[in-house]
């Protein structure tokens, strides 16, 4: 004799909730789905953006974390943006160095106004490049990492001779600016020149290299090393005055 057939259990018609359905229950999201969404930037504005990323990631890692891949996520872009803008490494630092020498000549150039002799010039155009190279270590020692930028870049090249049009004010006694750098100086400005920087680019490095602390605790008169280079650009001459030839 068959076996009765079993009554079909009917389906309940009422809505799963949350509760009764553990399959509609709300989940946490994953790491992967919780993830910021990648910043979009107009075409036009992304080298600048990785240029900022760039800077950023220098001051906070230094030149050796300056990496395609590390701007491009301090950027929040695809890790092939920078080189697709910049070509590869060198190119972006390079790009980052020209910035950093267009603040310089800008700091340089504000610092000394126009009509001022030519000592006050010389004194405020010095102590600019100093106080450049204290606030911006990083980016001031990157601007002069050959073996990392490249000086034949074109942005690089016109940023750094916009600086030298700045610097070459401090010789000659011109009252004003020179609509474009030197192409030829004599021998005599030459040695100025080399002399002047050499000078003021010396006491920037022994500045942001904290090299000055041992003099600062033979001579207590100063508050800090950065009070000793500004007595020293007020206060010393070295080699922009030529010893007279017989």
């Amino acid at each position: 004799m068959p076996a009765a057939s079993r009554p079909r259990r009917s389906r309940s018609t009422e809505p799963a909730t949350a509760e009764s359905s553990p399959a509609t229950a709300a989940t946490p999201a994953t790491p992967a789905e919780s993830a910021a969404p990648a910043r979009r930037y107009h075409h036009g504005a992304l080298p600048d953006a990785l240029l900022a990323a760039a800077e950023t990631v220098l001051r906070r890692d230094g030149i050796a974390g300056l990496g395609l891949r590390a701007i491009a996520r301090e950027a929040g872009v695809s890790h092939t943006a920078p080189k697709h803008h910049f070509g590869d490494t060198t190119g972006l630092l390079s790009s980052l160095a020209a910035v950093g020498f267009h603040r310089l000549a800008d700091a340089m150039r504000t610092s000394a106004p126009e009509g001022a002799d030519a000592s006050a010039r010389r004194n405020a155009i010095g102590r600019a490049y100093v106080h450049f190279a204290h606030e911006n270590p990083a980016l001031f020692g990157l601007m002069f990492r050959t073996e990392k930028i490249d000086m034949l870049h074109p942005v690089l090249g016109a940023a750094a001779a916009e600086a030298m049009r700045v610097m070459a004010s401090i010789i000659g006694g011109a009252p004003r600016l020179p609509d474009s750098p030197p192409t030829s100086l004599s021998n005599a400005e030459a040695m100025q020149m080399t002399s002047a920087w050499g000078y003021v680019h010396g006491l920037a490095v022994l500045l942001i290299d904290h090299r000055l602390r041992g003099i600062l605790k033979l001579a207590p008169g100063f508050d800090d090393p950065l009070a000793l280079v500004d007595a020293a650009l007020d206060e010393v001459r070295f080699g922009l005055e030529l010893e007279p030839r017989d």
